[in-house]
């Protein structure tokens, strides 16, 4: 299946007249420990600039000051507040964890108040060093089956036990059937996949210039953003997500030898426009 701008557009309609906030979702997004604050500051912007209703963001409390000046529109507390945390998991649609979150107590304690808190209701979007806390724990029961994936290869081999020369499409779908059935899985690379099940999307567009940190950041931010959003095919829509982020990408190289993850959160909004029409 080959993931394009008509199934995209397919996904991307005009916002109903009558509609508010919450008619397009609630995101909690947790990352940004200390050192890495910058990533989840690109996850928010992606997540706003891809139509969240209402984003919020737990992180370290150095993070929020940077994060407020870059982004306003989104809420911020500590994520050591663990009542917080689980209340505003309780409140959210999409749940993502991952970006910057490093793999330290904090990290790891916070990992376990959002297992412990998500519901079945909700999508749980794991990213990250969240990837590499899941392939340590190898969970034998999952608190939602809305699960979406988004390794880079050597986080799929980590999670997975397949080495990057063995994740080939057949293998692959082997492993995510341990996983619960409706997982979706990013397998980031040069030539990124989606999978589900039996399902898989190739993505045609993207290349060398995305090679950058945060790109993948921005990423889950948007994914998040999408899921939140729109509420047809999961796979579709987690699909769309990751092909417009390349999309973008794709047109600002003509005049960029190296596109960063800001300048595609700033393209965002208006392309969403280009394909909704």
């Amino acid at each position: 299946m080959i993931i394009d701008d008509l199934l995209t557009k397919k996904i991307i309609k005009p916002r109903p007249l009558n509609s508010h906030k919450g008619t397009f979702g609630r995101v909690l997004l947790i990352g940004g420990n200390y050192p890495y604050g910058g990533a989840i500051i690109m996850a928010a912007l992606a997540c706003v600039n891809s139509g969240a209703g209402l984003v919020t963001v737990a992180t370290h409390k150095d993070n929020i000051t940077a994060l407020h000046s870059h982004l306003p529109e989104a809420m911020a507390f500590d994520m050591v507040e663990k009542d917080r945390l689980s209340e505003q998991i309780t409140a959210a649609d999409v749940v993502l964890m991952g970006p910057g979150l490093a793999e330290d107590d904090l990290a790891q304690t916070t990992f376990d108040v959002v297992w412990q808190a998500i519901e079945p209701k909700q999508t749980l979007i794991i990213d990250g060093s969240a990837i590499n806390l899941l392939a340590k724990r190898k969970p034998a029961i999952w608190p939602t089956k809305q699960i979406i994936l988004t390794p880079h290869q050597k986080e799929w081999e980590r999670l997975s036990g397949l080495t990057i020369p063995e994740q080939i499409e057949a293998a692959t779908q082997t492993a995510l059937a341990h996983f619960p059935k409706e997982t979706i899985l990013v397998a980031k690379s040069h030539q990124t996949k989606i999978y589900q099940g039996q399902k898989i999307g190739h993505i045609q567009v993207g290349g060398p210039y995305q090679a950058t940190g945060g790109m993948g950041d921005t990423l889950a931010g948007m994914i998040a953003g999408f899921v939140a959003q729109f509420h047809t095919d999961r796979f579709e829509v987690a699909a769309a997500a990751v092909f417009l982020h390349s999309y973008i990408a794709d047109q600002l190289s003509k005049e960029a030898y190296v596109v960063l993850p800001t300048r595609i959160s700033a393209e965002i909004t208006r392309v969403m426009k280009e394909m909704s029409e």
